[in-house]
């Protein structure tokens, strides 16, 4: 009921794995909001009645409100009806759902398909009409078993293929086939767990991206889990009322994305973030802090990479926070309104210049009279360093324990294989679970001496799914949702991801790890530009022997060589395109481009068979 709601909201903190930040400085993660509301704008809500909160549109200037009046679609629909408020919609459409005096295909479009996005509810109205996705907020990407078996059970209503749980490029979690009349009992139980789903999706601060190998790390620069949690709670908990959702960020222009790197090893991939923190000491003094990268980000129109911002902040959650802070005012306050595809951090950038964003920064922090000062760039650590895997064992410092990174096809978890992960983790690693961008789980402080027991688990072995020691080739995949769920998707990724990099491990061997990407879409979710080999849906044609002619058929353009880690490097632009999707045509490619490119040796001498298929399907493109 709403009235169980408001006394949930009230009593539960945001974090995952720490209590709610305190702090005796004032500001948003104080006990006021530090942007004033802005009551300049007589026909703007202030209030919203229903949650007694302030509307996110309160906190943006007059002159951002006129330019979110005339600017996209979305924009206006943020004026008329507030997002921030839009978790009270899902629990009254809920009743009336159960009641029997409403259905889903009744409730306002704009709800469906745009404000339910604030609570993490995203319509699958094209793939599964009626059902969502719903992402959740998992700072550093630290889960529990308990947790864990909740999404299984969440999701068991709507079936072994429906329901599903993913593992994203964020290091978060997204729940498949959520219908509305379910959704006020996951929220329940989500915040009972100390999680939220609440501002995880559209115009909102994403999921805080950090170390996944954060406190048991014997190449650690920062322990990113403070970090994470207090930037967490920066942007979806209120100061004022301790609740979920802070509406101070619950209009900004665009998503926002925040990555924080531990080490050397850059897991985070700070280089695809609106802000990326890459530590390293001050040249001076010896304090750690992070340099500071911005701008980013991956859509269908443009590919970015990060830029040095020229700037340094200490590592202290102060410091970190108050910077954070005053980029999202700025973006909040003079991002672009009008072309969705020009609103992300780096067109603003940009239009300032980096030397006067900077300063514009500098100016802002030094606002907050918090005693952060923010210093010139530091030189980053020289000599060469090779960045480390996280799946298989490894010694952690804590003397007698060890990390067993597992690896999960695609992301995709199954609800059988959440409640054995589950179990895996209670039993080993104190019921905690860790999520890598590359969409695999970690299990922590593993005994030394149980580490072999671990091994022979029934569900890390045979014809299991999950494994600890995959092929360099199956355990590297990464996948988007693709087709089976999403609308855009031009492709099926998922499934094919995990099947293709099968085959390709039974045809070649390679010495490396061969980190290969699927995205269905120029949208580029599954990242496809970072991988060694990317693979993104795109148009293609195939000859069809019963008319003798081609027909448009699922294919894919291929990316190759983008970087990781210290040398991040994006493979902006395609190296194949027109590749027709099935089997026999894409797998002779992607063995021809591991053999040329990344030194693989075929296996039983099919090489000449290979390039002659290659050529085939390159002279038909």
């Amino acid at each position: 009921s709403l009235k169980h709601l408001v006394l949930l909201l009230a009593t539960s903190p945001l974090c995952n794995s720490f209590a709610p930040t305190q702090t005796k400085t004032t500001g948003s993660f104080g006990t006021s909001y530090s942007t004033r509301l802005y009551s300049d704008v007589a026909e703007i809500k202030k209030v919203d009645e229903r949650t007694g909160k302030p509307t996110g549109t309160s906190f943006l200037p007059a002159e951002t409100i006129e330019r979110a009046k005339k600017g996209n679609p979305i924009e206006k629909t943020k004026i008329q009806k507030d997002g921030t408020s839009a978790f009270r919609d899902i629990y009254e459409y809920a009743a009336a759902i159960r009641a029997g005096e409403t259905s889903w295909e009744e409730i306002e479009k704009a709800d469906m398909d745009s404000r339910f996005k604030f609570v993490g509810l995203l319509h699958r109205g094209k793939r599964t009409p009626g059902q969502f996705m719903m992402r959740l907020k998992v700072p550093n990407g630290i889960i529990n078993a308990d947790q864990l078996r909740f999404y299984s059970k969440s999701v068991e209503p709507y079936g072994e293929e429906g329901g599903v749980i993913d593992i994203t490029t964020r290091q978060n979690i997204q729940l498949r086939g959520v219908k509305v009349e379910d959704a006020p009992d996951i929220i329940d139980g989500l915040h009972a767990r100390n999680q939220t789903s609440i501002q995880s999706a559209l115009d909102s601060v994403r999921n805080m991206v950090g170390n996944p190998l954060a406190g048991i790390d014997e190449n650690e620069l920062v322990d990113t889990r403070e970090i994470c949690n207090a930037l967490n709670d920066l942007v979806s908990l209120d100061p004022v009322t301790n609740t979920r959702g802070n509406p101070m960020w619950g209009n900004l222009p665009r998503k926002f994305n925040i990555a924080i790197s531990g080490s050397r090893d850059d897991y985070a991939h700070t280089h695809i973030n609106d802000i990326g923190l890459q530590p390293v000491p001050h040249a001076e003094t010896g304090e750690m802090g992070f340099n500071v990268v911005l701008g980013g980000y991956m859509s269908i129109k443009r590919v970015a990479e990060s830029i040095d911002s020229g700037m340094w902040v200490p590592a202290d959650r102060n410091s970190v926070v108050t910077l954070c802070e005053a980029i999202l005012r700025i973006f909040r306050d003079e991002g672009n309104r009008k072309d969705r595809q020009k609103a992300r951090l780096m067109w603003l950038v940009e239009e300032y210049g980096v030397e006067d964003f900077k300063k514009e920064v500098m100016k802002e922090v030094d606002s907050y009279d918090r005693g952060v000062k923010i210093d010139q760039a530091q030189p980053y650590h020289t000599g060469e360093y090779t960045r480390r895997e996280l799946l298989g064992v490894h010694t952690q410092p804590q003397e007698g324990k060890s990390r067993v990174g597992i690896h999960v096809p695609a992301g995709r978890l199954h609800q059988k294989e959440c409640y054995e992960i589950a179990d895996l983790a209670d039993k080993y690693s104190e019921g905690e679970i860790r999520l890598t961008v590359e969409q695999n789980i970690i299990l922590p402080n593993v005994d030394d001496s149980k580490v072999k027991e671990l091994l022979k688990e029934p569900c890390l072995n045979g014809d299991s799914r999950l494994a600890v020691n995959p092929g360099m080739i199956e355990g590297n995949v990464v996948s988007c949702t693709g087709a089976q769920f999403c609308g855009l998707a031009m492709i099926e990724t998922k499934n094919n991801a995990e099947s293709i990099a099968q085959k390709l491990e039974s045809k070649v061997t390679v010495d490396r790890p061969i980190r290969i990407h699927w995205t269905g879409c120029p949208n580029s979710c599954g990242q496809a530009q970072v991988a060694d080999i990317g693979i993104m849906g795109g148009p293609a044609k195939k000859l069809d022997p019963e008319t003798g002619k081609n027909k448009a058929v699922p294919g894919c353009k291929i990316f190759v060589g983008g970087k990781i880690g210290e040398e991040g490097h994006l493979a902006l632009e395609p190296s194949y395109t027109g590749i027709p999707l099935a089997e026999e045509d894409l797998v002779p490619v992607l063995v021809d481009i591991l053999v040329k490119d990344f030194g693989a040796k075929e296996k039983k001498g099919l090489r000449k068979k290979v390039i002659g298929k290659v050529k085939s399907i390159l002279k038909k493109d």
